[in-house]
């Protein structure tokens, strides 16, 4: 069963908000690919886990700080009898191992993933001994692409290639027969007490409110949104349409995130939304998710939970 799913990519989502409103650099624009990809990746591999009948626990999308040091797991398996850790690679194109060295064809040096999966998989043991949890611990590093190719990849390694899934997750449907132990799922509510929900994006470009283009960005990130009728409003470019009370919501979701030290005020929001004038109607939207704080001759809008 999905113990903890995938969630969403808050840093992906502010990304493709960015790059809609401004300029971006050439790194910020590879960043911003390289982000988007592996997520990509990552939701696939989620898909074959929907294979497995047996009982086990997945857990998804893992962030833990382990001796002061961030610990970052893609996808991790828990059966009766081990504990699997899958890092998810969506590379595709060709590849060359030479010793400790990755690199293209052309030559171009490429970061070894080997260096960071045998650094997680270490972590991982050192926090399993912090809980006092004794378990057999595998690794997987796992290339989804199809349209991949290691050259010179030692037999040994712990390399899962495209071609090579569907036996693998028979592997593991078979590994997971019998009952799992109640401390297994304790061990699974620790894990998910202890993952870090909030992190900083470090991958995001410098971005100030003034260089930012007002609007709303339609849910796929490709384009701004227009007034299509009374209630719903359409991107120019995919054709997607959105309700306004839905997409204003959302922008304003997205305007907290990248600017947390503003206030939400009716007037803010309206200008940042841009495309619906009408502050009535703003506030009508904020009110459904919002509450009004009044402070003095000023007031502004927080989450009803917060």
């Amino acid at each position: 069963m999905i113990y903890k799913s995938r969630g969403e990519n808050t840093e992906l989502e502010l990304f493709r908000t960015i790059q809609v409103r401004k300029r971006i650099g050439e790194k910020d624009e590879n960043n911003y690919k390289y982000l988007e990809k592996g997520w990509l990746g990552e939701k696939q591999f989620d898909q074959l886990f929907l294979t497995l009948t047996n009982e086990c626990l997945i857990l998804n999308n893992l962030l833990f700080e382990v001796n002061n040091t961030q610990l970052q797991i893609d996808s991790l398996l828990i059966t009766s009898k081990e504990i699997i850790i899958f890092e998810v690679k969506n590379f595709e194109g060709d590849i060359v191992i030479d010793g400790n060295r990755w690199h293209l064809p052309s030559g171009k040096e490429i970061k070894n993933p080997l260096i960071q999966f045998s650094r997680c998989e270490s972590l991982f043991r050192q926090l399993l001994e912090e809980l006092r949890f004794t378990l057999s611990v595998e690794s997987k590093l796992e290339f989804i692409n199809p349209e991949f190719y290691l050259y010179e990849a030692p037999v040994k390694a712990p390399f899962v290639f495209h071609a090579q899934l569907g036996r693998l997750f028979k592997k593991l449907d078979t590994l997971a027969a019998g009952s799992l132990p109640g401390g297994h799922l304790q061990l699974a509510e620790k894990l998910v007490s202890l993952h870090i929900k909030d992190t900083p994006y470090k991958r995001l470009p410098v971005y100030n409110y003034e260089e930012l283009e007002k609007g709303i960005v339609c849910m796929r990130g490709c384009s701004f949104m227009v007034v299509a009728s009374q209630n719903y409003l359409v991107c120019l470019n995919c054709g997607d349409l959105e309700h306004k009370e839905s997409a204003v919501l959302r922008s304003v979701k997205e305007f907290r995130l990248l600017f947390p030290e503003r206030k939400n005020t009716t007037s803010q929001v309206t200008e940042w939304c841009g495309v619906i004038s009408s502050r009535l109607t703003i506030r009508k939207y904020l009110l459904k998710e919002y509450k009004l704080v009044t402070t003095g001759r000023t007031s502004h809008f927080v989450k009803k939970d917060e």
